[in-house]
């Protein structure tokens, strides 16, 4: 394997030159050669602005990473492009260990004063890839989302590790769309939104061992954003924790019309400890409560197993199916639950959802 080091164009691990232009130099030799490469970032901190990696490469290109990669502290520097970290159109690449940082503090102030701000950067993505593994990387204080995973397939995301406030808005730590083959394990993360988002378009999902919390859970949606969508179909998240979060697991659209659908998603073997809405089907998702559609969701949901599911909830309606009336859920299936509430008994609240329960459910089906 021929190895292309980031130093050998120019890059300093001393956190303030600009690396930028030597890491590109490297990937384009790399991404050129016709033997398998592998582009490497030896120990130090590399300062780069926006890396756009393109493929495709004439073999396989591993992407190892010693040091850490840190954004600059202008978030103008890299919050106009959408991405910070992109590997686009790139087949068969391996990217492994390391830090990535954005330095989303000051994106983050600047949204929530309401100020004159850039759209912000995702911090690493994966634009129509295929076969990628992802393995090993710690990303703090994205801007944005942190990883993200567009029209891509066979993708493959393993312990990895993701971090920011509890506070900072939208940043997500991982969302998948229109891709299929996608398997996240070993994750552990701690963000202000979604721990892990499935949108429209993601196909054979499977999700496991994944320790979620802070943030708002992990989630299907949100869907019905447009009347042309696609489905989301064969989704498993499997033996993973969640703790202090907003939601538990949950599915929301919006309620407009739209192609949209979700079927064949099981959620079993969950912990939650101290979860707000631990299980949820929320068709009437408005988060801003301002400017709701106020119609009815077109997106149809069926074939839903929530299974083996036990912890605390901070929220009395521990299990809440808020179905479209135009288009039911059906084929709902509940399997031993066991969901408390500190303060009372814990409750059910079905709209508009259709299955049948086995085993211990508590709180009781309502269906």
């Amino acid at each position: 394997m021929l190895s292309f080091n980031v130093q050998r164009y120019g890059a300093r691990g001393d956190g303030k030159t600009d690396s930028t232009k030597p890491f590109s130099t490297a990937w384009s030799l790399a991404c050129g050669s016709e033997a398998q490469s592998m582009v490497y970032i030896p120990h130090g901190t590399y300062l780069v602005r926006n890396l756009v990696f393109w493929g495709p490469c004439k073999n396989i290109i591993t992407f190892k990473i010693d040091g850490k990669l840190v954004a600059p502290k202008n978030y103008w520097s890299i919050g106009n492009s959408g991405y910070w970290i992109l590997f686009a159109k790139v087949n068969r690449i391996l990217v492994y260990g390391g830090t990535i940082d954005a330095k989303g503090a000051g994106y983050w102030s600047c949204r929530k004063k309401g100020g004159h701000c850039p759209q912000g950067a995702r911090s690493i993505s994966f634009s129509w890839c295929n076969n990628v593994l992802l393995s090993g990387l710690t990303s703090l204080n994205s801007q944005n989302i942190h990883v993200t995973v567009h029209h891509s397939s066979n993708v493959r995301i393993q312990n990895i590790r993701i971090r920011a406030p509890s506070r900072s808005p939208n940043t997500d730590g991982i969302i998948v769309q229109s891709s299929s083959g996608v398997t996240i394990s070993g994750a552990v993360i701690g963000t202000g939104d979604d721990c892990i988002a499935l949108n429209q378009g993601s196909v054979n999902i499977y999700i496991k061992r994944v320790l979620c919390g802070p943030g708002h859970g992990i989630s299907i949606g949100s869907l019905g954003d447009h009347a042309d969508e696609e489905g989301v179909n064969n989704v498993t998240v499997t033996n993973s924790v969640f703790t202090k979060t907003r939601n538990g697991v949950r599915i929301k659209s919006w309620a407009r019309p739209s192609t949209g659908f979700v079927r064949n998603v099981e959620f079993r073997n969950l912990v939650m400890r101290n979860v707000g809405n631990p299980l949820i089907i929320d068709q009437n998702y408005c988060p801003s409560g301002k400017g709701c559609p106020n119609q009815s969701s077109g997106v149809k949901i069926s074939g839903v197993t929530f299974a083996n599911i036990k912890g605390t909830s901070t929220t009395p309606i521990a299990m809440k199916l808020d179905c479209s009336g135009s288009h039911h859920c059906t084929e709902i299936t509940l399997k031993n639950i066991k969901l408390t509430y500190m303060k009372g008994a814990t409750t059910s609240y079905c709209k508009n959802a259709h299955g049948g329960a086995s085993g211990v459910v508590v709180p009781m089906n309502c269906m």
